[in-house]
């Protein structure tokens, strides 16, 4: 047998160098793509140092991409050079996102179109090109999404709308291939140790480099990289992780005006609010 190939975009830190590690020792091969050479080099060496002899006819290989999903021609030569990299495609998980803070009022369009361009559109491109190798081999494509995508948050317009236009795209493409063996997952970690939030734009376009929350306080990224690939494993359709996320997303079903008033109220005590 043949390791099974693995393609991770955002592989550069957080959760997609977690994602990226995990895939490793579950003895994948590893596509990864992400815009910062340095950090995505740190990536395929920590997954290098794990590969070790298995019983394959093929070695486990890391191959890395240096591109930006929001790129329709990145998305697109990152998976055909994947594909004469490793000749399929078993699992795509569409990692990279970037997130905002600012109330609507005071934010530029631009601001919101930078974040649909790479939260939406780049798991729209790098799906559609992946597709083919996807059916042909029934593997799974993954959306690592947010519970701003089953729940609008304030001072994050365009976070939540990028991460809606994500979930309603991929339940779509799930509901389309009932009949073809597509695994379709959509993965809400909930407030994860990272850096999307220091990268977080700002209402003019700018990164804030600083986080609303205690960031070692929250959960750690191999902790959610093991739980996706626990539910890649076994064919879920979702993934919502914490209690507070699955709390939020079952009290916006029930009681959607109880959801807005404790949303705002959370969000107006983060520091440097806007609402404050």
């Amino acid at each position: 047998m043949s390791p099974r190939i693995a393609l991770i975009t955002g592989a550069s830190s957080g959760i997609g160098r977690a994602l990226a590690v995990e895939a490793v020792k579950r003895g994948y091969s590893v596509g990864l793509m992400a815009r910062s050479a340095e950090s995505l080099a740190e990536t395929a060496s920590l997954c290098s140092k794990l590969i070790k002899p298995k019983d394959f006819t093929e070695p486990q290989q890391v191959f890395t991409f240096v591109g930006d999903v929001s790129v329709e021609d990145d998305c697109k030569s990152f998976i055909y050079d994947s594909v004469i990299q490793f000749d399929r495609i078993d699992v795509l998980i569409n990692n990279a996102g970037i997130s905002m803070r600012g109330i609507f009022v005071d934010t530029e369009l631009s601001v919101l179109k930078r974040l649909m361009d790479t939260n939406f559109w780049g798991t729209v491109y790098c799906t559609k090109y992946a597709l083919p190798q996807l059916l042909k081999y029934r593997g799974s494509v993954v959306g690592i999404s947010s519970i701003a995508g089953f729940k609008g948050l304030p001072a994050r317009t365009g976070y939540s709308a990028s991460k809606f236009a994500m979930q309603g795209f991929l339940e779509s493409l799930r509901c389309e291939n009932l009949e073809t063996g597509l695994h379709v997952l959509i993965a809400c970690p909930g407030y994860t140790e990272s850096n999307i939030r220091k990268s977080a734009l700002d209402q003019n376009g700018s990164q804030q480099n600083d986080s609303p929350l205690n960031e070692d306080k929250l959960m750690s990224a191999e902790a959610v990289a093991e739980a996706i690939w626990n539910a890649i494993a076994k064919k879920r359709s979702y993934l919502i992780l914490t209690l507070q996320g699955k709390m939020a997303v079952l009290i916006n079903k029930w009681f959607p005006m109880w959801a807005d008033s404790l949303t705002y109220n959370v969000i107006k005590k983060e520091p440097n609010s806007p609402f404050k």
